[in-house]
């Protein structure tokens, strides 16, 4: 009964009006009690008749006061500081106003039924601000409690950091209609605010609260990260705490992305995977990348790819004269275009975007592209990437991955392109498949290029999250279907990088590549997927009972290890510390086109087997695993 009243009325509201005559009964109400306490509650020493005028008079002040600061105009059960500075703003201009007519009345001669004592102008503006403050936090805090009494399910939460945002994701989930959220403490590392309260919560450090016993004694079932810009290996250790105690663990969304400068409850959301692989921020030589792109004709292939597209947003910011975005894919590259036309830039550079379908390895389509825009800087991103796909088409990768790139090299030659920059990847490093292996072919002919105009560098990094067919998004993918999690082997590791990292890295790379250099960026320690698998299943709020992880052998032509350099490679510092210079033996120009006339040949007798067979001798250390090109090997040993 209760609960169905509570459900009919609270999306209901007071009206303006009704509120302003509530506020004008408060104040004569205010007047009254004001006199009463001059005279010690001894109401006959009061006289009616010059208390009615006084009262009406006051009354007038005070209501055009309200009108004027439209004091009446805010939603009763949610009272804030702002409604409160407007309620104080009306009664002390009422006050200057009433302290002005006694001023001006104690020159006139003989008494005046208008005048009023000053004890009781003071008096009265105190009570009236009480009473209109008071009523209005008492109407809050009962709506808070009788609607959070028959709501849904009480919530016990924590929250990480006791800062302004903390206070304010507090007040979010107190206002939530749909759950009874708890609010156990706060979390903070600041010892002057430990051992404290905060509007009545315990500020607790986090080895206090993040404890098996805390959680268990005040069934906390949520944590909630307030922090805004927590370091990212911060964010981690809490997150990890947060989810080896099965906790849910959510954080409070950018302020910019609130809704109308406003915080509620429904903008919280989960901790993602990337961001328990985030590491510090970049640091970017924006002048640099600024001096390499700005008013520059660029070109991006593959650029509808996870990396094309986010190197395409990324060179935006530079202002380059006209942006070419090229892929093969019709539908992503349309939903590209429909995103970059729907930002709040696109007036600024509609005139500057080129969206193109087209091949990289259509050599006369290429052409007529470079010649009839006449591109500056080339990011090559188009390439196959799907291991056991390419393992079994063999064509398409050497097609795509080494003649479209020797197609955009040879052209960016032609028409002096000034430089060209090739996304590489660090399976082309001891490579055990056919994509790696097409990779590093590609990267060899690039570096072949060197003696001439156009500058040519690679860039080799690993695994990218979030990009398309990644195992983020397929874990993901999986876990919302009721699992289980597929694995190739339980100890197999990757590196990874976010696509943002990874492309503004790439920009940086290609602004300080001089020729023929292959950069390899810092991917910090390796990550085991099972360990991922496992992570993701509790981000999800799930346990390994309810999800399951499967483990599925590995494809073909996967390896358990990734490497960044070859044995024979190494390094050498930039000045960047997350890009280092690979030092790697290179072939010439004409001993590597030697070897594509022999592949370009063995493409057309269409004989997988002697395709790859070439590619192992061009790439020595090409050893095929899990595959059926094995026998190769073994043919190459004997």
């Amino acid at each position: 009964m209760i609960k169905r009243l509570v459900n009919s009325y609270s999306s209901n509201f007071l009206s303006s009006w009704t509120v302003l005559v509530m506020d004008v009964i408060t104040v004569v109400g205010a007047f009254i009690f004001a006199y009463l306490i001059r005279f010690n509650l001894n109401y006959l020493q009061i006289d009616p008749f010059d208390v009615q005028i006084q009262i009406i008079s006051t009354t007038f002040i005070y209501l055009l006061a309200f009108l004027f600061t439209g004091s009446y105009s805010g939603i009763v059960r949610h009272t804030g500081l702002s409604d409160v500075f407007r309620i104080l703003k009306a009664v002390g201009m009422s006050l200057g106003v009433l302290l002005v007519i006694n001023f001006v009345l104690e020159f006139s001669k003989g008494d005046n039924v208008f005048y009023i004592p000053y004890s009781i102008i003071i008096l009265h503006f105190l009570l009236s601000l009480f009473f209109l403050v008071g009523t209005r936090v008492i109407v809050k805090l009962l709506f808070i409690q009788i609607t959070r009494q028959y709501t849904k399910e009480r919530i016990p939460v924590l929250i990480y950091g006791a800062g302004a945002a903390g206070m304010l994701t507090k007040n979010a989930l107190v206002k939530d209609k749909a759950y009874r959220y708890d609010i156990v403490a706060y979390i903070d590392d600041n010892p002057s605010k430990v051992k404290k309260r905060l509007e009545g919560i315990p500020v607790v450090n986090q080895y206090r609260a993040l404890r098996t016993n805390y959680i268990e004694r005040h069934r906390i079932k949520q944590l909630i990260i307030a922090i805004q810009g927590i370091h990212p290996e911060k964010k981690k250790k809490v997150v990890e705490a947060g989810l080896d105690l099965h906790l849910d663990v959510k954080v409070v969304p950018p302020i910019g992305n609130w809704i109308d400068g406003q915080l509620s409850s429904q903008q919280l959301r989960r901790v993602k995977i990337e961001e328990l692989l985030e590491r510090d921020t970049i640091k970017l030589d924006n002048k640099n990348i600024d001096r390499e792109i700005n008013n520059k004709v660029v070109m991006v292939t593959g650029g509808a790819g996870s990396i094309g597209c986010e190197i395409a947003r990324q060179v935006l910011n530079y202002s380059p004269k006209r942006l070419i975005i090229l892929d093969q894919a019709e539908s992503p590259i349309y939903d590209l275009q429909f995103e970059i036309k729907n930002t709040k830039e696109f007036e600024k550079y509609q005139n500057r975007i080129e969206f193109i379908i087209a091949s990289v390895k259509d050599k006369f389509r290429m052409d007529n592209v470079f010649s009839l825009y006449k591109p500056d800087i080339i990011y090559h991103a188009a390439a196959y990437k799907h291991v056991p796909l390419m393992e079994e088409n063999p064509y398409e990768a050497l097609m795509v991955n080494i003649f479209g790139t020797k197609v955009i090299a040879d052209l960016s030659a032609k028409y002096g392109i000034e430089k060209f920059v090739m996304v590489s990847t660090d399976k082309a490093v001891n490579p055990t498949n056919i994509m790696g292996a097409s990779k590093r072919i590609a990267e060899i002919y690039i570096q072949s290029l060197q003696n001439g105009n156009t500058k040519y560098v690679t860039t080799r990094f690993g695994n990218v999250l979030g990009s398309n067919g990644s195992v983020v998004p397929l874990f993901r993918k999986q876990i919302e279907a009721g699992g289980p999690i597929t694995v190739t082997h339980k100890d197999i590791t990757r590196y990874f990088m976010t696509i943002p990292e990874a492309c503004n890295l790439v920009l940086e790379a290609g602004a300080m590549g001089n020729g023929a250099d292959i950069f390899v960026f810092d991917m910090g320690q390796p990550v085991r997927i099972y360990d991922m698998a496992k992570k993701m299943i509790k981000l999800y709020g799930f346990t390994e009972d309810e999800i399951s992880i499967k483990e599925t052998g590995l494809r073909p032509g996967e390896k358990l290890y990734e490497e960044l350099l070859t044995n024979k490679e190494n390094t050498l510092p930039t000045h960047h510390p997350k890009i280092m210079r690979a030092e790697v033996d290179a072939l010439t120009n004409e001993q590597i086109c030697f070897y594509l006339d022999d592949l370009s040949e063995l493409i057309v007798e269409a004989d997988e087997y002697s395709l790859v067979a070439k590619m192992k001798q061009i790439v020595p250390e090409f050893v095929s695993n899990n595959s059926v090109y094995e026998k190769l090997d073994v043919k190459k040993d004997g």
